[in-house]
């Protein structure tokens, strides 16, 4: 999509942009149900870049925003505020207040842009959709999600400070709070970029260890081979290439520092495998 997207500008000599929300409104609406995101905005926004996108308009989604009719918002934000000329929506676009608008209603209040659809794209008979890739991506099913994204699913984030127990148990990590709930979970081979001397391969945990505490929070940590830096502050990237295995309790810490050195040997000969 952003592919024609950028296609589109050059032919008609436009930059080439795109209008997102934030919040999700699913979150706005229902923020105890909404999905896991799929990236933060921040990755968002980096991505719409490195696609080619020029400008991103990021509009806040609130309680005024979701009054807004159909007609309004295209009057209003897609003319007036963002001055459209050409638009490229997918085939079961909706919106304005309760998705009352369609791509039929969308044309025919358009008067100073054209409006072109594209069709539903399919990997393998899969409909492409932000819920297929979270369905891959919870049932631990990393190629399909890859398939469906065009990548390898990431989280980005900066390093801070943990509890320091990795360490104790000779598996130091570096640590990457989330925000919100993860989309996948578990325990995987990952390949780290954003550190000193280029990406490194690891072993890495999404979840709330329940071996270490009772109800906490969401956190990636990744243990990566043959590197022992200090880097908190630092902005990094964990690309998920393999699922070894699900988030678990163990019995005692001696257990679960047995199974982490399973883990480590386990990703290393996916790495030795895939080299």
């Amino acid at each position: 999509m952003l592919t024609r997207l950028v296609e589109a500008a050059e032919d008609l000599r436009l930059p080439p942009a795109v209008l997102t929300f934030d919040p999700h409104p699913r979150e706005f609406f229902a923020p105890d149900s909404a999905p896991p995101r799929l990236s933060t905005l921040r990755s968002k926004l980096a991505l719409f870049e490195a696609y080619g996108v020029a400008t991103t308009f990021v509009a806040r989604f609130d309680a005024r925003l979701a009054a807004l009719d159909a007609g309004a918002f295209v009057r209003d934000i897609l003319e007036r505020q963002l001055r459209t000329r050409w638009l490229l929506v997918g085939e079961d676009f909706r919106f304005g207040r309760g998705r009352a608008g369609d791509l039929a209603l969308l044309r025919n209040c358009a008067s100073t842009f054209s409006v072109e659809a594209m069709r539903t794209v399919e990997i393998d008979g899969r409909r492409v959709s932000s819920s297929a890739v979270r369905d891959a991506l919870a049932a631990g099913d990393l190629p399909l999600a890859a398939a469906l994204l065009g990548r390898n699913y990431t989280i980005t984030g900066r390093v801070a400070h943990g509890d320091k127990r990795g360490r104790t148990l000779g598996f130091p990590t570096v640590n990457l709070p989330l925000r919100r709930q993860p989309a996948l979970s578990g325990i995987f081979a990952v390949r780290v970029y954003g550190l000193p001397g280029g990406a490194r391969e690891g072993v890495a945990s999404v979840g709330v260890r329940p071996t270490i505490a009772d109800g906490g929070k969401p956190i990636a940590e990744a243990y990566l081979f043959d590197f022992d830096d200090t880097i908190y502050g630092r902005r990094i990237t964990l690309e998920f290439l393999h699922k070894l295995r699900e988030e678990m309790r163990f019995p005692d810490v001696d257990a679960l520092t047995q199974q982490m050195q399973r883990d480590a040997a386990d990703a290393r000969g996916f790495f030795a495998a895939h080299a």
